[in-house]
């Protein structure tokens, strides 16, 4: 995980303190590593381990679908992934998505996630069958989507209150 990631989220820590009430553990997701690799990470701020998982971002994010996010947006219907602190919202269920954790933008890049509907959910272009047969993950609206077998853990332990904090 780079330095500078773990840097900013510490100072995003500190700058939403009244949105993020448990500091036990953090979520971060590195949109410079391409879409096929451990980018999302859970860092347990008591112990210190950290444990990887792949993450998806939005198809307007990435319109040649190279693998990598060049270009990140708040605006409705641009399907691009935001950058920025999000606080976790606890477990959700939509029609479409099923079971996935809600996400409430921080700041100015990402202060629409609701109305977007950006949430982490489980995709079966996040599955690893999906990567193993394209050699990356697929694209989203601009959710963080995620492989089927990791949401159940990630949903029970990200919660209500955490930070997932994305950065390019």
């Amino acid at each position: 995980m780079r330095p500078e990631l773990m840097s900013r989220a510490m100072a995003a820590l500190d700058v939403h303190h009244n949105r993020i009430a448990l500091r036990d553990r953090m979520y971060l997701v590195d949109f410079e590593k391409f879409s096929g690799e451990e980018r999302l990470f859970e860092v347990d701020l008591i112990g210190g381990r950290v444990t990887a998982f792949r993450t998806t971002h939005g198809r307007g994010s990435d319109p040649a679908h190279s693998g990598f996010a060049r270009r990140f947006s708040n605006t409705p219907e641009s399907y691009m992934s935001s950058v920025g602190a999000f606080a976790t919202a606890g477990a959700g269920w939509g029609p479409q998505q099923g079971p996935n954790i809600l996400l409430d933008g921080l700041e100015y890049s990402n202060n629409l996630a609701r109305e977007r509907a950006i949430i982490v959910h489980g995709a079966d272009y996040a599955d690893p069958d999906f990567l193993a047969r394209e050699g990356k993950l697929g694209r989203s609206y601009g959710c963080f989507s995620t492989a089927h077998t990791d949401l159940p853990m990630l949903r029970e332990r990200m919660g209500e209150g955490r930070l997932l904090f994305a950065w390019a």
